[in-house]
């Protein structure tokens, strides 16, 4: 592959040669359900997910944390199989399973050998398309989703990274927590989340991937089967349009701190960043590994290895359809919280005013080409792949590809894409015993 492969929703069949010698074939049926496989030589087990695009900023006000409860409530139980039947049929076998609620989908995952594939399928199938939702399992389920968020909220990271993630997005929905807050889970009904549930999760809207020792033909087989056995509608459809990559207006920004008696500040800080449709995404993962991204960034060495000043310190990148953010972590001690920050975002500055030089340009590159040939050797992560090029970029590029647009990357562009970020609107969210005016004028 040159360039990365459209993902067209109106075709039917798609077959990629891919790197390493693996065979990535797409086929759409007609109900409008997507299928993707990823045939790995040599692979002896397989990493199957069923994905919907429905997240937790497609929520209604009543029904903020639905997503999660829903997702949570698919392993209680079907018509065909109990909870304990559903757990009982991959540790029969020695898999996994489980399932992630994002900001903009939701996924149901299980890796198994090859020989277990066609019951990962018919067990994922049968979750996915009929589940229960019983009463009492119900409330059941309310009570351990509150357990979830207490846990978090012990968490001063995560609080500090769902606080920055408001501050930054403001009153855009991926500024809301994916699981709801306390009050929105006691209050939400069960006739509240059947409903997200009939609304979200129909043939047009799944996407099926798997990637291993898999034949596309037999998988397809398998789907088909399995949908039919459900009692699936089979009526035709056209696939669910992507989102609307239109950038979105963000009116955040900010300084909030949360005083907990803490020995570390949880600091983040966070700024507008780049849409996930953003050719620019390479030079962001670029920019991102030489500031913060490992041990010889500039973050660490200055922040961690020059002042010891923190234990863990580091920047990331979060993109979304139409919106995504830029930030930077560090934990420290209270009385170091506002030097640490200052230093932070003094080195994203000196980025954008005086670019990268040769020698880190040329260590981030082999990090990212290091790191991205090391998680492919994963049908996990392959899987994942095709789930995000069908839902989220439409197109399909393989890690070859990936390498070939990662090694184009000039200075000129990490320094543009850190100037860029560097003027954005910065938010700052702390957690642990420190005033907010100890981050005075940074935001």
């Amino acid at each position: 592959m040159s360039a990365p492969v459209p993902l067209p929703l109106e075709s039917p069949d798609t077959t990629i040669a891919a790197s390493g010698g693996a065979l990535v074939r797409r086929t759409v049926l007609p109900t409008g359900l997507r299928v993707l496989s990823e045939h790995v030589p040599g692979a002896s087990s397989v990493t199957v997910g069923f994905w919907v695009p429905v997240g937790s900023r497609d929520e209604q006000p009543v029904t903020y944390g639905s997503t999660h409860f829903l997702e949570h409530l698919l392993f209680k139980g079907t018509q065909r199989r109990t909870a304990f039947d559903i757990a009982v049929a991959f540790d029969a076998v020695g898999g996994e399973h489980n399932a992630l609620t994002a900001k903009e989908h939701t996924c149901y995952y299980a890796k198994v050998r090859d020989r277990d594939l066609p019951m990962a399928v018919e067990v994922l199938t049968d979750m996915v398309t009929s589940s229960l939702l019983d009463v009492d399992e119900f409330e059941s389920e309310r009570g351990v989703i509150l357990e979830e968020l207490a846990m978090a909220d012990d968490d001063p990271g995560d609080v500090a990274g769902e606080l920055v993630a408001r501050l930054v997005y403001g009153d855009h929905a991926l500024g809301r927590p994916i699981g709801g807050t306390k009050e929105t889970i006691k209050a939400v009904s069960r006739d509240d989340v059947a409903a997200h549930y009939r609304e979200h999760y129909r043939a047009r809207d799944l996407v099926v991937t798997v990637a291993g020792a898999v034949d596309h033909d037999e998988l397809v087989a398998l789907v088909q089967r399995a949908l039919a056995d459900c009692g699936w509608s089979d009526e035709a459809a056209t696939p669910r349009a992507r989102r609307v990559t239109d950038a979105a207006t963000i009116s955040g920004g900010g300084i909030e701190v949360i005083d907990r008696p803490l020995e570390q500040v949880n600091l983040m800080i966070g700024m507008p960043g780049l849409l996930a449709s953003d050719r620019r995404r390479t030079h962001m993962s670029v920019m991102n590994t030489v500031l913060g991204a490992g041990m010889s960034s500039r973050l660490f060495q200055e922040v961690r290895e020059r002042r010891g000043l923190a234990y863990s310190v580091y920047s990331y990148s979060s993109l979304y359809s139409d919106a995504g953010s830029f930030g930077m972590y560090a934990g420290c001690t209270p009385a170091k919280a506002g030097e640490v920050a200052r230093i932070m975002l003094g080195e994203l500055d000196r980025l954008a005013a005086d670019g990268v030089t040769d020698e880190e340009l040329l260590r981030a590159k082999g990090q990212i080409a290091g790191a991205s040939a090391l998680a492919l050797e994963d049908s996990d992560s392959r899987m994942s792949r095709l789930g995000r090029s069908e839902l989220t970029m439409g197109e399909f590029a393989d890690l070859d590809t990936v390498l070939a647009l990662v090694d184009r990357v000039t200075p000129d562009d990490v320094r543009a894409i850190a100037a860029e970020l560097a003027g954005g609107r910065r938010s700052v969210a702390a957690v642990g015993p420190v005033r907010a005016d100890a981050f005075a004028g940074l935001a």
